[in-house]
This record gives structure tokens, sequence and C-alpha cells, in this order.
């Protein structure tokens, strides 16, 4: 029997349901994955939520990492034995077992723990493309990073620095500040005690920097537009802080000619092409230890209520699993 979470109406950590159901045989184009571990993710508190709406009733998560227990009749590439990973849709990761269709699946090389793998699918794909695809950073620029302490800012601030990029990384406590200087940052600041905005153009002797990349959203959107230089780009990919409001084009980007952009890993990362490529630079970065994986915490599938109610009150501080 295979265990799974599944919501039947938005809400809060209550509304995550375990259920038990007898799994079906994997169509065609799909391969059975054992979970090993599971990302835990911001956006899957989105989508319980319903800030992301999704058809109800539903599974929910979206990476996961395992080895294949069978294949469809017309998968070529994956064998049963295989170890994998995964990060988008269909939404259902969180389960100890699920079907997955091929085209969205990579092997993980030996050498990297699965439960390292469950971390970096979304996590590390998301600084991937930030990095190689939405603004290509160059050596020895200064860009800006929101929530660098936070499970994407960790791995992103290393592989910045890997690049050779002068990273700042703005945190929201004390307590934080160290947990970003050591993942890379040549700079942090707290912005719950500091005007960001003017420290960067202090960093950068009132020059702003090119890019700032924004994972938190309505708090730090008109602070990050100070911070920019003329034509820089502003780079929105989240919104813990809560969604942006309606932007106001005259005020915000024509003054300096800005880019606004507001990507998502599907617009990167939608072929099986697409998906090598980033991920086999992400795991080489890893087997080179260019980027290290400290597990914050692992949570047992049974514990899933506490793990949100732990993302939703930043008690999360670094990537974290659940084990089925």
């Amino acid at each position: 029997m295979t265990r799974i979470i599944r919501i039947e109406k938005p809400g809060g950590p209550e509304v995550l349901k375990l259920e038990t159901i007898n799994l079906e045989k994997p169509s065609p184009e799909e391969v059975t994955i054992e979970h090993k571990a599971i990302g835990l993710n911001f956006i899957d508190t989105y989508h319980r939520s319903g800030s992301y709406p999704v058809k109800l009733p539903s599974g929910i998560g979206l990476e996961g990492a395992g080895v294949i227990k069978e294949i469809g009749s017309k998968v070529k590439d994956f064998s049963v034995g295989d170890s994998v990973a995964y990060a988008g849709a269909p939404l259902g990761a969180y389960s100890t077992e699920r079907n997955y269709p091929e085209k969205n699946l990579v092997k993980v090389p030996s050498g990297i723990n699965l439960e390292i793998a469950a971390t970096l699918m979304t996590k590390g794909l998301t600084a991937y493309y930030l990095l190689h695809k939405t603004y290509p950073a160059s050596s020895n620029e200064t860009i800006l990073f929101h929530a660098a302490a936070g499970g994407v800012g960790q791995i992103f601030c290393q592989w910045a620095k890997s690049m050779g990029c002068n990273v700042i990384g703005t945190v929201g406590s004390d307590e934080k500040i160290s947990v970003a200087k050591k993942n890379g940052c040549n700079f942090v600041i707290n912005y719950s005690k500091e005007d960001f905005a003017k420290k960067v153009l202090e960093i950068t002797k009132g020059k702003g920097v090119p890019v700032v990349y924004d994972g938190v959203g309505k708090n730090t959107f008109h602070k990050s537009i100070e911070c920019l230089k003329t034509r820089g780009m502003m780079v929105s990919f989240g919104n813990a802080s809560g969604s942006l409001e309606n932007i106001d084009v005259k005020k915000s980007i024509q003054p300096k000619g800005l880019y606004f952009t507001r990507p998502a890993m599907m617009h990167y990362l939608s072929s099986q092409d697409e998906l090598k490529e980033g991920s086999n630079i992400m795991f080489e970065k890893i087997k080179l230890g260019q980027i290290k994986i400290d597990l914050y915490k692992k949570y047992r599938l049974d514990d899933v209520k506490q793990a949100h109610a732990d993302l939703e009150s930043r008690k999360i501080t670094g990537p974290a699993v659940l084990i089925p």
C-alpha cells in the first residue's frame, strides 16, 4: 500500500491529510519511484494555502528522489534500480511511492546521497536558471540576493561565489548573518534593522547593482528598485512576504530603464535537453565541492503538518526533507 498526503481544500497545515491507496501500474511513459526523500519547498505552502491555486483534490509536493521499482512499456532511458530525482509537475511528491513521467526525470550520479538530491532539484535548479539563464552573472559582478540564508539562498550564494561574483545577501535576523557568510556572501545586510538599499549603494559606491534576485516579494520590491543601476534587471521569483502589488511602470521601471522579469523553472527547464544540461552542471558543482549541502532537518512523512508550520514560521533555515 502507498501512503500519500492529499489536500481537498485550501487552508493551513491542518488540511494536509495522510491517506493510503493502491498505486496503479505506471503508464507506458512513466516509471514507479520508491521515494527515499522528498524535498520541502516554500512553494508547497502556496499550493496548500491556495496562493497558487491547484485543481482539488490534489497531491502535493514537487520534488523527490528515490529508486525506480517499475518502468512503463515505452520507457527507454531508465531501468529498474536506477537512482533518480525530479522537480516539477505533476504534484504528488509527498508519498512513499508514485508514478512519474520519464521526460521530467534525471539520473542521480553515484556518490550523491538521495537525501541531498531531493533538496537540490528545486532549489539547485532554481539557482542554476537564475544565474545562468535569467540573468547570466559574470565574474567580478556585484549582485544582490534576498533571503541569503534560506534554502535557495544557501545554494545560490555558494554557486555565485564559485563563478567569481561578489555577493550581497540580505537576511531577516542577526542569527542568519553567519549562515549567509558561510555560504558565500561577501556582504550581509539584516534588512529588518538596516535600510538595505542605502547599504547596497554604499557598498557599490553609489553605482547600484546590475541585478537583484528577489524571492521575498512585497516587502523588498521598492527598495530593490532603488538598488539597481541604470538598465538593471529586477528578477522576482517568489512571494515569501506576499505577492507583488500592481507595478507602477512609470514610477518603478521607467526612470532607470529597468528590466523586470518573473521567471519560473518551467520557462527554462521544460525540455529533456534543458533538464539534463542544468542537472549535469548542478551535480558537477556538488562533486567538485563548490556547493555543499547541510541538511537542516529531516521530518517523517507523518509529521508533514509540523513541517509546513515550521516552513511558514521561518524556523527552517536550510534544506529540509520529508522521509517516507
